[in-house]
């Protein structure tokens, strides 16, 4: 008899599990298309003396990501007018994007489940990237943008 009240609770909590956030994970996984923006972001660097730093302010990054296709793994994600395929992976509630260029960088943006409000999902975008030679309106040093992405279609 335990055994059948221990096996109920277990479904019953599978269940409750899946259903809170079970809209969300549809959406998020059957998105096509995403808008994200980012209006803050932190950038970090190492002092002279070698111990790490960081800043944060304001950002306006935008990115949209088309033709999502997580059963083959690849998207397209359009920044302005350039775009480019990128990896994409859905992982129990995170929808991965990522950018390995072959010049050492990479880029990482991931979307988040939890917390959804409709078809807005918080989201987070990294670069990891550092030049020992900070370089004027370009990614110089590892950065990280915060915000959302709303699904499109």
């Amino acid at each position: 008899m335990p055994s059948r009240i221990l096996l109920a609770f277990s479904v019953l909590l599978a269940m409750l599990l899946t259903s809170s956030d079970g809209a969300a994970q549809s959406r998020i996984a059957g998105a096509k298309s995403l808008r994200c923006t980012f209006p803050r972001s932190s950038t970090g660097t190492w002092k002279k003396d070698g111990s790490p730093d960081a800043t944060v302010k304001p950002a306006s990054l935008v990115l949209r990501f088309d033709a999502i296709d997580t059963e083959t793994g690849v998207a397209q994600l359009r920044n302005g007018s350039v775009g480019s395929d990128v990896t994409v992976r859905l992982a129990e509630g995170y929808l991965h994007f990522m950018q390995a260029f072959r010049t050492g960088p990479l880029y990482t943006t991931t979307v988040f489940e939890a917390g959804a409000t409709g078809n807005k999902f918080k989201a987070v975008h990294s670069r990891h990237e550092y030049f020992s030679t900070p370089l004027p309106d370009a990614t110089s040093s590892p950065e990280q943008y915060y915000g959302e992405c709303e699904v499109l279609r």
